[in-house]
């Protein structure tokens, strides 16, 4: 039994609310529906129940897949991981960056299986690469509906799923071939999981979203973890069964997580060093200290005193300051950002840890999801989420422990709580498109409390809350669309205007009508949802390209830059003297960053190597495991997608990892495994404070010694083989 948000009857003295929707009578002269009407309409709901989920399906659908292959290969750095995939099963298992097994990219590989397997199957592209990201997405939009109305009915499962399918960042990144569309699906699935088993204490559902939460930590490791307190805080408040089997389940659940990521953990160890490609991000070929390092609490704290995080140094090792950036960049002396400390643009991150951190998502603090680089991507329903989460919180304080509704706002506020303070508080590298992950929370509340409080809107308390929630969603839109003066300027003032129009509909009573009750949800639904709706399909309606996308119409700078100036790095390119984007990309079917209304950041920090079509001819026609070896991985993964050859990323992402040393490197030429060292490539060139900078600054002086250089295109070579 549940709860409405309406307040108590004892409260008001009014008689309980009607129920929310009427069943569908059964067809006139037959004692049960025909088959057409129960595959239609269903047998046992308003008949416009199913016909509208489909239509969200549908929707939802043409949003992720239309146009799917606008951003080519989107981040080069993932794409060439799935190449390699597609080609080497190792490489597939491991998340190798190449199909010659020489190191991993800096993640997990759970994200990169099924388009790998997709490529191997059908050949690899665009659509093979991107066609399961969009796919995630629809099935997210169809479990979050299926989850809400579970609970709080049809309505409400309406408007969670298009709340998740009208957030732009989720556009974005449900077309986008990064690890977060995984993520977002797994863990949309293991709330849907929790939900069912709350129903009836259903340990068997419990235990399987444990399992699912383990896949979601082999997608992006600790992020798939934010929400597992707020999972099992509901199961343990709500089911119904006895305390001491609530706690046994939850431990069930915790088995579940344990067996699935443990066991590639497990695989990953015992698979000796000569098999198995390199782990990238860590500096002692480890899993887990890329779990708990690079990409743990580092993360979260900075650098923890340590300089293995990215961040932006001179080959000295020294910070470097504005007036050297210049010069340092353009002679190959700074190895690695984003996340360091370069003046005027990198506000701490991961290199440095320092107060108010985090490259690339502006300063850490209680306001940074409305701030200038995460606002646009999910905080248009945040303040009204957040209104009805208290509100909900309050009108079930009396409801039964196993109350449904409040189990439920525990699942989806606990969500949204606890993703946004990590988010809002984390020093080390953040950046704006993780907040896909924050966006089923905001929807669940969104689609429960909006559902239950107009319900109970006869109720004087309900009708305050929900005048006051579109009022302050309808001024917010019109705050972050003010951002941009040039897009759509007349948006915000008819935002504005039909949230004060719902508002005072919903005060004196307009509702009462049956036609004012339909003008009155219809004007709070676009108060609501217009602008990021808007927001959301121009982000779909152009392709996005390199390390850091962000959401929003065409003709913006792609480097964490974009609507509203949402990273103040409109000048890197000049400061750094690099381009930014990668021609390989072009080669292979993508048009460069920031091209024919295309955004993105750049191919990965620091410049990528140009890959001329006499570089790739050169390339493309040699016989050996890696065709050559360069510095970083983007540059590496450019290479490949361009030349369909193994490339060795000599440091890994950030250039810091040790891996390969000089010995290896000269172990390899000597066998002749590679033909040309590649001069140039971001990440990895000089010192970078840890072994891993070190170590390429020796292979490059090697390299620089003993071969003869060679130009071909716009690119320094070095033939290694005879």
């Amino acid at each position: 039994m549940t709860t409405s948000l309406a307040p108590d009857a004892t409260e008001t003295g009014a008689p309980p609310p009607a129920p929310a929707t009427r069943r569908r009578p059964l067809s006139s002269g037959s004692s049960s529906p025909g088959r057409w009407q129960r595959l239609a309409f269903g047998a046992d709901q308003p008949h416009w129940v199913r016909p509208s989920a489909f239509g969200l399906v549908v929707v939802s659908a043409f949003l992720y897949l239309w146009n799917l292959t606008n951003s080519g290969y989107a981040n080069s750095f993932y794409a060439a991981a799935i190449q390699a995939g597609s080609k080497n099963w190792v490489a597939w298992f491991f998340g190798s960056l190449d199909a010659g097994n020489a190191i991993t990219v800096d993640k997990p590989p759970a994200a990169l299986w099924i388009p790998g397997l997709l490529g191997r199957i059908f050949g690899f592209n665009s659509f093979t690469m991107l066609l399961p990201e969009a796919l995630m997405g629809v099935a997210s939009v169809a479990l979050m509906y299926a989850a809400v109305k579970r609970v709080s009915g049809p309505a409400a499962g309406l408007l969670a799923g298009g709340a998740l399918a009208a957030t732009p960042v989720a556009a974005l990144m449900f077309r986008f071939n990064n690890p977060d569309a995984m993520l977002t699906f797994c863990l949309v699935l293991a709330a849907y999981m929790i939900v069912r088993a709350i129903e009836k204490a259903g340990w068997k559902w419990l235990v399987a979203a444990g399992a699912i939460l383990g896949l979601a930590f082999l997608t992006k490791m600790l992020a798939g973890l934010i929400i597992v307190p707020a999972l099992a805080l509901a199961y343990v408040w709500a089911a119904p069964t006895p305390l001491r089997r609530r706690i046994l389940h939850v431990l069930g659940a915790l088995g579940g997580l344990v067996a699935v990521s443990g066991a590639y953990i497990l695989a990953f160890t015992l698979t000796p060093t000569s098999v198995r490609p390199y782990m990238a991000g860590s500096q002692t070929n480890s899993f887990l200290e890329l779990t708990f390092g690079y990409n743990g609490l580092a993360r979260i704290f900075g650098n923890l005193g340590g300089n293995r995080g990215g961040g932006a140094r001179l080959s000295s090792g020294a910070p470097g300051s504005a007036a050297d950036v210049g010069a340092a960049a353009g002679s190959g002396a700074i190895s690695g950002f984003p996340g360091g400390d370069l003046a005027g643009g990198f506000p701490g991150g991961a290199g440095n840890g320092g107060p108010g951190g985090g490259s690339f998502g502006g300063s850490a603090g209680l306001l940074r999801m409305f701030g200038s680089s995460f606002g646009a991507e999910i905080s248009w329903l945040l303040p009204a989420a957040l209104i009805l989460l208290v509100a909900g919180f309050w009108f079930t304080r009396r409801a039964v422990r196993t109350d449904r509704v409040r189990a439920s706002l525990i699942v989806w506020g606990g969500w949204m709580v606890s993703t946004a303070l990590v988010f809002s508080f984390m020093t080390g590298t953040v950046h704006p498109y993780y907040a896909i992950a924050l966006a089923p929370g905001i929807a669940g509340v969104i689609g429960i409390g909006g559902a239950e409080l107009w319900r109970g809107r006869a109720y004087w308390p309900s009708r305050i809350v929900l005048a006051v929630t579109v009022l302050a969603a309808s001024i917010w839109t019109a705050v972050l669309l003010g951002r941009d003066a040039s897009w759509l300027p007349w948006l915000k003032f008819v935002i504005v205007t039909l949230g004060v129009l719902a508002a005072l509909g919903l005060l004196v009573r307009f509702d009462r009508l049956r036609m004012g009750a339909v003008a009155v949800a219809v004007a709070a639904l676009l108060a609501g949802g217009l602008g990021s709706t808007a927001f959301t399909i121009a982000t779909a309606s152009v392709g996005h390209t390199g390390a850091i996308p962000t959401s929003g119409p065409s003709g913006q700078d792609g480097f964490g830059g974009g609507f509203g100036n949402r990273a103040s790095f409109g000048g890197l390119r000049e400061r750094l003297g690099s381009s930014g984007s990668s021609s390989a990309n072009g080669a292979a079917g993508s048009t460069q960053d920031g091209a024919n209304g295309q955004q993105g950041g750049f191919g990965g920090p620091g410049g990528e190597v140009s890959a001329s079509s006499e570089l790739v001819a050169l390339l493309t026609q040699t016989t050996t495991k890696w065709s050559a070896a360069t510095n970083g991985s983007n540059s590496a993964a450019s290479l490949e997608l361009a030349s369909n050859t193994n490339v060795i990323a000599m440091g890994g992402f950030t250039g810091s990892d040790p891996y390969p040393s000089l010995d290896e490197f000269k172990a390899l030429v000597a066998n002749g495994e590679i033909s040309y060292y590649i001069a140039g490539g971001g990440m990895g060139g000089g010192g970078f404070g840890g072994r891993g900078g070190s170590d390429s600054s020796a292979i490059t002086q090697w390299v620089e010694s003993t071969f003869q250089a060679t130009t071909v295109g716009n690119t320094t070579v070095y033939k290694l083989v005879k």
